[in-house]
């Protein structure tokens, strides 16, 4: 751990111009970095002072989303005299997080220093930590480790760009994996995985997706403004749309939309970036379709939304209640090779889903889809619009494919359920000496 530690404080120091430009011309860079240096804020000391504490590690919007039901029923389970803490790694999940959790309950997670981990760990006193999905990082592991703090690994997933890069480090990995005390897998194949790695076989348990478990949020404004600019048009919903190594979304979505609008010219798109910084590059590619801002929809300030129009969605945590008013719904991070984002999403509603052949980081939800015929998989953008095309304008089709998925989508429920009894169990197993 000194190599590990050292080599990390180098890493600062040797990046620490580029970091001090960044932070002096994106406040996104600047967001929460006293608290990632350990400086633990007084309102969560409040929060937790003379309470039991569960902490919750949901790195960004996909995980705070997945973590949402689970903290719910979790803490229910709990009942009074505890108190769940999230953390997030990324501004835009510390922005969903406080909206969801409380901002008093939400803060950014320490740097994997030595000082700034332990510093969390004597102010939280926690009695366990939850990480969702694969964020491991050494330090945090050992000292919980020393400190006896049981740590699970809740909707585990080792994705297939990051197994082979595990296997090769396996005898380094192994000693932390060994330190976790229950890994919840999202499926057998993850199972699997984990225990190659180096996860104690007896510690890893097939729990299934949290994802699954997701359901419809509240409407929100920005959806009642969308459906009301809209009215009866047909509307697709592009979500979560990113950049590539080469190349962006939304690019191929402006080109292969007018050959769209040639056989359903009444229809209107809604562009959703995964990321917040790529709303303006996102809307300079799409302003010559005559775009209208959802902020300028909020603000009153927006044209009308014309025949054929597009709309690009520039705020946060709204995606969600936007596929419910979908038609068709297209999940990004497909058309470039991104490994995907989740059609359940969408497929809770019904909505026909199209991605494309980039879905690595769902491919078990996306096969089950594939194999009920719940989901349209296209394998390049000419296959994209002839998609969209043909859900638009057949839609006895698109209701037999959304109707399909949304059957897998609730067949496969259960897993914040089990999740947390097996959390229960853990805590009722681990005695714990605080820090």
């Amino acid at each position: 751990m000194i190599i590990y530690s050292s080599l990390l404080l180098a890493v600062l120091v040797v990046g620490a111009p580029y970091w001090l430009m960044r932070m002096a011309t994106s406040g996104r860079y600047r967001a929460g970095l006293r608290e990632r240096f350990g400086l633990v804020p007084e309102a969560l000391r409040a929060v937790v002072a003379r309470r039991r504490v569960v902490w919750v590690h949901a790195v960004s919007v996909g995980e705070v989303l997945a973590a949402s039901r689970l903290v719910a029923e979790l803490k229910a389970a709990l009942g009074d005299g505890w108190v769940i803490v999230i953390s997030t790694t990324t501004a835009t999940g510390q922005a969903l997080a406080r909206e969801r959790f409380g901002a008093e309950c939400v803060f950014f997670y320490p740097l994997d220093i030595g000082w700034a981990v332990r510093a969390y760990l004597k102010a939280l006193r926690p009695r366990m930590l939850v990480l969702m999905e694969s964020e491991l990082w050494p330090r945090m592991l050992v000292e919980c480790s020393k400190n006896k703090v049981p740590v699970a690994v809740v909707n585990a997933r080792v994705s297939d760009r990051s197994f082979p890069r595990y296997m090769r480090l396996q005898r380094l990995w192994r000693p932390f994996f060994e330190m976790i005390s229950l890994f919840l897998a999202q499926d057998r194949q993850t199972a699997e995985r984990l225990v190659k790695i180096g996860a104690p076989a007896e510690r890893v348990k097939v729990m299934g997706n949290l994802k699954y478990d997701v359901r419809a949020p509240k409407e929100s404004r920005v959806s009642e403004l969308i459906r009301e600019a809209v009215g009866a048009r047909p509307l697709v919903v592009a979500g979560s749309t990113v950049e590539g190594k080469d190349d962006a979304e939304e690019p191929a979505l402006m080109e292969h939309w007018a050959s769209v609008l040639k056989a359903v010219p009444e229809a209107v798109m809604v562009v959703a970036p995964r990321h917040p910084e790529r709303f303006d590059a996102a809307y300079s590619v799409m302003k010559a379709q005559g775009t209208v801002r959802a902020t300028e929809l909020l603000g009153g300030t927006a044209a009308p939304v014309a025949r054929g129009g597009t709309i690009l969605l520039d705020t946060i945590g709204d995606l969600a209640a936007l596929y419910e008013l979908a038609d068709v719904a297209f999940v990004g991070g497909s058309l470039v090779p991104k490994g995907g984002h989740n059609p359940l999403e969408p497929a809770q509603f019904g909505v026909p889903v199209v991605m494309g052949p980039s879905y690595e980081n769902f491919r078990d939800v996306v096969e089950r889809m594939r194999a009920a015929n719940g989901i349209v998989i296209v394998e390049n953008r000419e296959g994209f619009e002839t998609a969209l095309i043909e859900l638009l304008t057949n839609r006895e089709a698109a209701s037999a494919i959304g109707k399909n998925g949304r059957e897998v989508f609730e067949a496969q429920a259960g897993a914040t359920a089990g999740s947390v009894q097996a959390l229960m169990e853990l805590l009722k197993e681990t005695p714990v000496t605080q820090p």
